[in-house]
């Protein structure tokens, strides 16, 4: 009988499992799609050289802003709206030759595309009650951080309006004081034209250096200053700088008489 002798296999490699496919490495930022924001175009107006270099040095740490001119005064920030055409003008209200919220409002008929967003050192009531009685779109207090600042040139860049919390406050104090938005206060309204006058008047200017400045007749300033009288019930210079002062006009602590030249 043939004996079968049985041989043992080899036991079997086991298989190795399928390996994992490398990870792929992640996407580094530049790989990203870009999602950069709008840059913003800002113009800085104040009377004051050492505010409108510090504004400047405070943008300009933000990428998404870009400063494209500054101005002295009211009237030159007009002309630089006109010239530049910035998205935002970051303006003092105290201002010679004429203030902020008056220059914002020519602003919003010579540029309509341009949004203003005024500066301020005090919340000054008489300053608050023509936030109330116009269209302003930005009124901030100096004192705010910076942050602050850039966030309400965009909020204004974006189409909304914006207010320190403490001017916040005060517009509804105004407002629920007085019914009719006046402030308890008679309804005189001035054209432009008028507070233009009233302000140069209030800066210790004469006739002909108004004439000059707004490039009008002399007798059409007479007109001017005799409607602001009859207006206010005013009948002398000094009342009418008083005026201008109690009403926001002109801050009373940038009374400087224009240069002769």
């Amino acid at each position: 009988m043939t004996k079968i002798h049985l041989t043992k296999r080899p036991p079997a490699k086991a298989k190795k499992p399928p390996g994992k496919p490398p990870a792929r490495p992640p996407l580094r930022h530049q790989d990203k799609p870009a999602t950069r924001a709008k840059t913003l175009s800002v113009g800085i107006a104040d009377d004051h050289t050492f505010i409108r270099e510090a504004l400047r040095s405070v943008l300009s740490t933000d990428d998404s802003i870009r400063v494209v001119g500054e101005a002295e005064n009211g009237r030159k920030a007009i002309e630089m709206a006109v010239a530049e055409r910035p998205d935002v003008i970051l303006m003092d209200i105290g201002m010679p030759r004429l203030n902020g919220i008056e220059a914002a409002r020519q602003i919003r008929q010579v540029a309509p595309g341009v949004r203003v967003v005024l500066l301020t050192a005090f919340g000054n009531d008489q300053y608050i009650q023509q936030v109330v009685d116009g269209d302003i779109d930005a009124y901030i207090l100096k004192d705010s951080p910076a942050s602050l600042v850039t966030h309400a040139i965009r909020e204004v860049a974006g189409g909304k309006r914006f207010f320190s919390p403490v001017i916040s406050h005060r517009i509804r104090k105004i407002s629920a004081a007085a019914p009719n938005g006046n402030g308890g206060k008679p309804n005189v309204k001035l054209t432009s034209r008028e507070v233009e006058v009233l302000q140069l008047i209030a800066e210790g200017a004469a006739n002909k250096q108004i004439a000059g400045e707004l490039g009008i007749s002399i007798k059409t300033v007479e007109k001017h200053r005799q409607n602001l009288m009859d207006k206010l019930h005013i009948h002398d210079t000094a009342s009418l700088t008083r005026y201008a002062i109690s009403s926001g006009v002109i801050d009373n602590m940038v009374q400087l008489p224009l240069p002769l030249a």
